[in-house]
């Protein structure tokens, strides 16, 4: 599971990362939304609001909503995805920001399925 500080919390800063990042969709089982610090942004400037960090760790975040399937259903995605995701925060710049959006056909995935499609969305992500 990612660490208390890499999770992102606040409604502001879902809305921020959604906004200012285009999403990779995986197998038609998730959509991952990566913002990332810009190449060159001074570290010491002053942060507008939903900008990315370059100092601080990696966020990440999750969405899953009631289209996934009942509470017990979206409480097994969200902690397979926690567990998953923990594992890829190193390979994102510090400072990014991730929002994973589980869709439907999440609740019926396996877990080596759920890894597969997160695994190639953040590799699509990293590379754009």
């Amino acid at each position: 599971m990612p660490p208390a500080g890499s999770r992102l919390r606040r409604r502001a800063d879902f809305v921020a990362t959604l906004r200012s990042a285009r999403g990779t969709r995986a197998a038609g089982l998730l959509v991952v939304h990566v913002a990332r610090p810009r190449p060159g942004s001074d570290p010491g400037a002053p942060l507008s609001t939903g900008s990315v960090d370059p100092r601080g760790p990696t966020r990440v975040g999750f969405v899953v909503s009631r289209s996934v399937g009942a509470a017990v259903v979206r409480n097994r995605v969200r902690r397979r995805l926690r567990h998953l995701a923990a594992g890829h925060l190193d390979r994102l710049p510090p400072g990014s920001r991730v929002v994973v959006r589980a869709l439907p056909g999440s609740a019926v995935a396996t877990y080596d399925q759920l890894a597969a499609a997160l695994r190639a969305a953040l590799d699509r992500a990293v590379a754009a």
